[in-house]
Formats: structure tokens, sequence, C-alpha cells
């Protein structure tokens, strides 16, 4: 099979990760066929932003299917950005008591050392960005509504 070079950069040192396609292997088999899988089987999890889509009340899995919640009115998702403190899952996890309610989120963008308390409920466009040096913790139960936030001061 091909190998596909995929730089990347991980803890600061620039990596060269050799990938193959697995798709790519259909080839070595006889009367190999491919089938199109909807998306209503699968949603596709490459980020932490992804993966708090699915872990959110956003999406329900019901017989094998991703049910998307009837009370979220836009068709859409939500645009989510996640700062580097969020990238490995371990880090993600470790920042959420609960993952947040976001059926009435448009976006959310955060960065710095920040941390989610359970309950917390984020609606329209949030934006949530802690200071150098400073761990900003989002309280439980806070509903958060086009907010920006920069500091404790702002919740």
């Amino acid at each position: 099979m091909e190998i596909i070079p995929n730089p990347k950069e991980v803890d600061g040192v620039k990596v060269l990760q050799l990938e193959t396609a697995a798709g790519a292997a259909i080839r070595f088999f006889e009367k190999a066929i491919g089938i199109n899988v909807p998306r209503s089987r699968f949603l596709p999890v490459k980020a932490t932003s992804d993966l708090l889509l699915v872990q959110s009340d956003l999406y329900t899995l019901v017989d094998g299917y991703v049910i998307r919640n009837p009370a979220r009115v836009k068709p859409s998702n939500p645009s989510i950005e996640l700062g580097p403190e969020f990238k490995k899952v371990a880090n993600f996890l470790a920042r959420f008591k609960s993952i947040p309610s976001i059926v009435e989120l448009d976006s959310l963008k955060v960065s710095g050392d920040v941390s989610f308390g359970s309950g917390v409920v984020l609606k329209g466009n949030v934006t949530i960005a802690a200071k150098a040096g400073v761990k900003l913790e989002i309280p439980d139960g806070a509903v958060l509504e086009n907010k920006d936030i920069n500091g404790p001061e702002d919740l």
C-alpha cells in the first residue's frame, strides 16, 4: 500500500507521521465493493471540538443511529474552537465535570486555562479566554448566553 507522509507537531517537536489509507487496500481484493454510510450512522471525531459535539446533548444514539436533538432549531452544528489546552483527549476530559448543554449554541471559542463545572449551559455566541497565568473555572449550573468572558469578573 502507498505511504502517505503527514507532517505534524507533537509537543513542539516537528515529526513526520507515515500513514496508509485503509480504503486504498480495496484494490487488493477481488470482487470488493464499497458502501456509502450515511451521516445518520456516524459522526467523525478528528479533534476534541468534534468530541464535544458528540458527547453533548446535541446528539443521542438510538438503535445504532446518531439522532440529532429535536430541540436544536438551527440546521447546522455550532462552531466550536478549543485552544491547545484542550487538544489531547485526557486534557479535554479533565477540563469538564460534565459536558455542557449546547443545543442552543451558535459558536464557542475557548482559550487558556479554562475548566467547566457540571450542568453548564451555553447559548448563542460564547467566547471564553483565560488570561495567561489565570485559571478560569466556569461554575456549576452557569448559563452563558452571548457572553465574552475574560476573567471571573465576567461570569
